[in-house]
């Protein structure tokens, strides 16, 4: 992968952000998850650094702006984001974690009108990827899944439900993901698995899914 350009913004006077473009791309989304692992194993215990948070392009580092040395975090992150390792961050030891699902969701005819698919094509696809948790957000323990089959790319709903159940898997524009708890939302739904497993999920885990039977 050529080495993009880092650019480096502040986000208030205690977050530091860094960023290798826009947009969700599997390569940058890779390149961030494996710059964030290596900062959060560098940077633990370091003074002044209270968290790290990696998104699709980009990873913050909140701070103690009193005590963190910002010059030596900035050679620390722009050195990790600049490495071209042997392999990409998508790639992990740790086994996949598994998630059942009945693909019975409201919008699952949706997606397969969009898509110009059946509904047993539609499963097939959303099922055969192991996608990668790229960050967590909107809620705590939603995780954004990269590695969606393009054809299933599916825009929001025009008007977003004022509920949708815990546990709803669902489809928003490129990214699938899993709601953890009853909320607002815009994504179509395709279908409910136990939210209970997403409070383990990290950044940089992979997960399947495995069609409920």
């Amino acid at each position: 992968m050529a080495r993009l350009p880092v650019r480096r913004y502040d986000i208030g006077d205690s977050c530091v952000c860094w960023s290798l473009g826009t947009g969700i791309d599997v390569e940058v989304s890779g390149r961030v998850l494996r710059a964030y692992r290596a900062a959060r194993d560098r940077l633990s215990g370091v003074p002044g650094i209270r968290d790290l948070v990696p998104s699709y392009h980009a990873l913050a580092v909140h701070i103690d702006p009193m005590v963190a040395d910002l010059d030596g975090l900035n050679d620390i992150i722009e050195s990790l984001l600049a490495e071209e390792p042997p392999e990409t961050a998508m790639d992990q030891a740790a086994e996949p974690r598994i998630f059942s699902v009945v693909y019975r969701g409201p919008d699952l005819h949706r997606v397969a009108a969009s898509s110009k698919l059946t509904v047993r094509q539609v499963i097939d696809r959303h099922t055969a990827p192991v996608y990668t948790v790229a960050m967590i957000g909107f809620l705590p323990h939603f995780p954004y899944l990269i590695g969606l089959d393009p054809v299933l790319e599916t825009p929001r709903l025009d008007s977003p439900r004022k509920s949708v159940p815990a546990g709803s898997v669902a489809i928003g524009g490129a990214q699938t993901g899993v709601y953890p708890s009853p909320s607002p939302g815009g994504w179509n739904l395709i279908g409910c698995t136990d939210p209970s497993g997403l409070i383990h999920l990290m950044p940089g885990d992979r997960v399947i899914f495995k069609e409920a039977r």
